[in-house]
């Protein structure tokens, strides 16, 4: 069966794409599925958390066709990565004149076999890279934190979302919207939790991911919060998600 594939996009940066990309990732692993990470963010902030700094082979020699996505994958805690690099930005200019320059990272992602999910971390902003992803994507996710601009910025991703489903996948959906750097105690959290239960038509997960000082220190050493303190709050809520998402259609 082939894997599911899902797009972790958020155009703003800081918004927990990365940390949801890496530690829903690593729930799903405990969960005994099988999970591919492709970093596609040329920040490369997925691959330096998990401790690969300085691969010998990237995302961009596939993209450029030196090397093959399978043979660029690295493990972490049983996880596999396909690493980013700040390459990526030239590889992105270089696919503006190329013919079916949205369909890139689908076409080289049909050689990955094995694997249950995969997981894209894309850039923050609605580049060609995040279009590649959401061309080879079936669901997407999207991270979501309870400020009054990234309302704005929702809008702007269902757009686009809704853009690359009627012109270019038509398979492409959001499986839902996780609320992150929650907060229950701050009023403004429970106002925009409230608007986007009244507005937003798209899934919400049940699961809230809150502020926890482990999410933030788990990159430090290179481990997602599981693997670094599978008691914490961090730990908790990213694996109550895996489960919901598991169960979600």
């Amino acid at each position: 069966m082939a894997a599911t594939i899902v797009s972790v996009i958020n155009q703003k940066g800081g918004t927990g794409k990365t940390t949801t990309t890496i530690n829903l990732g690593s729930a799903l692993q405990k969960l005994g599925k099988r999970v591919l990470l492709i970093d596609l963010d040329p920040q490369a902030n997925l691959s330096y958390s998990l401790g690969i700094t300085e691969p010998e082979h990237t995302l961009a020699d596939v993209f450029t066709g030196q090397q093959n996505l399978v043979d660029i994958l690295q493990d972490c805690n049983g996880l596999k990565v396909a690493p980013g690099t700040n390459d990526l930005v030239d590889v992105e200019i270089s696919l503006v004149g190329q013919a079916s320059r949205e369909e890139f990272l689908q076409s080289m992602l049909q050689e990955i076999k094995g694997f249950d999910y995969v997981l894209i971390d894309c850039p923050p902003s609605l580049s060609l890279l995040t279009v590649n992803a959401l061309t080879a994507s079936q669901e997407v996710i999207i991270p979501l934190q309870m400020e009054v601009l990234t309302l704005q910025g929702l809008g702007q991703i269902l757009n686009t979302v809704k853009q690359i489903k009627d012109t270019l996948n038509p398979k492409l959906r959001v499986k839902g919207i996780v609320v992150v750097m929650y907060d229950k105690r701050r009023k403004l959290s429970l106002e925009i939790e409230e608007y986007l239960q009244e507005n937003v038509e798209e899934h919400i997960f049940d699961q809230r991911i809150r502020l926890n000082v482990k999410l933030a220190e788990a990159p430090s050493f290179g481990k997602s919060v599981i693997e670094y303190d599978p008691a914490s709050n961090g730990a908790k809520d990213y694996l109550a998600l895996a489960k919901e998402f598991l169960a979600t259609k």
